[in-house]
């Protein structure tokens, strides 16, 4: 592992290269540019402001639905956008895989990257909201770094394992759209843990996003202070599940060129 670190590092410049190259191709030619990253978890805000928080009456506690709503689609919206580029990168650059070499986790990290521009310009719009519907700030807010962090590594272990998987069995491109779909319902989204029947509550946790994206709602608009035992808990998990995804994609990296 220290030495695959050693030589990213080695490699950082190319790595910043790819994220801008990425950045840049995901809007070019473009009339909004990278206003489509604010306009994503926008349009879902009002689609579901109006669905769940109007017509279903869903529970959004003291806040506004369309902040209730917005402060968990900014980490999901990171969370999906990076897991769909992510999952494709190694194929999708097959060219270079197969001529020339270098660390082969730039590719998914390189995806994870430019998605990551995405979460902070949309960030923006978050701060606006805030601002607007008068958001009292506690100190709890400084946590809401640990719980980035944290979906952070999530969100790179897991573009590992399932960029490696896509190169071997092609169909994984077809299967993660309806896995995200399937993962935003159960994942606090549109709706809070606490509104989960306690019986089935303890499924729900088996979700490793659950805790992640509930947290950051919490100490965000909440300024509700979690207990600091499953915030650490929810991290040594994420750099659990980054650690295995990186040691799988370097365990199978040596035949991507051969299978491609």
């Amino acid at each position: 592992m220290q030495n695959h670190i050693k030589e990213l590092w080695q490699f950082r410049e190319l790595l910043w290269a790819l994220t801008l190259r990425e950045i840049k191709v995901r809007y070019k030619q473009t009339i909004l540019g990278v206003a489509w990253a604010i306009l994503q978890p926008a349009a879902l805000t009002v689609i579901f402001t109006v669905v769940f928080g109007i017509f279903l009456k869903v529970s959004s506690g003291n806040v506004a639905y369309p902040l209730f709503a917005y402060s968990a689609l900014l980490p999901w919206t990171f969370f999906t956008t990076a897991v769909s580029f992510g999952s494709l990168s190694v194929v999708n650059n097959g060219n270079l895989v197969t001529k020339v070499y270098f660390p082969r986790e730039i590719l998914p990290l390189s995806s994870v990257g430019a998605a990551f521009f995405d979460f902070l310009m949309a960030s923006i719009i978050f701060i606006i909201m805030m601002i607007f519907y008068h958001v009292h700030i506690t100190a709890s807010i400084l946590l809401a770094m640990i719980f980035i962090l944290s979906i952070l590594f999530l969100t790179i272990g897991i573009s590992f394992f399932l960029s490696t998987i896509n190169v071997l069995f092609r169909d994984i491109r077809f299967v993660i759209p309806l896995l995200l779909q399937v993962w935003l319902y159960l994942t606090p989204v549109i709706y809070s843990t606490s509104q989960i029947p306690e019986k089935f509550r303890i499924y729900f946790k088996l979700n490793p996003l659950l805790p992640l994206i509930e947290g950051f709602r919490n100490v965000t608009i909440f300024g509700e202070t979690p207990d600091i035992k499953e915030v650490i808990l929810s991290f040594l998990l994420s750099a659990l599940i980054f650690l295995l995804g990186y040691w799988f994609f370097k365990s199978k990296e040596k035949i991507f060129a051969d299978v491609m």
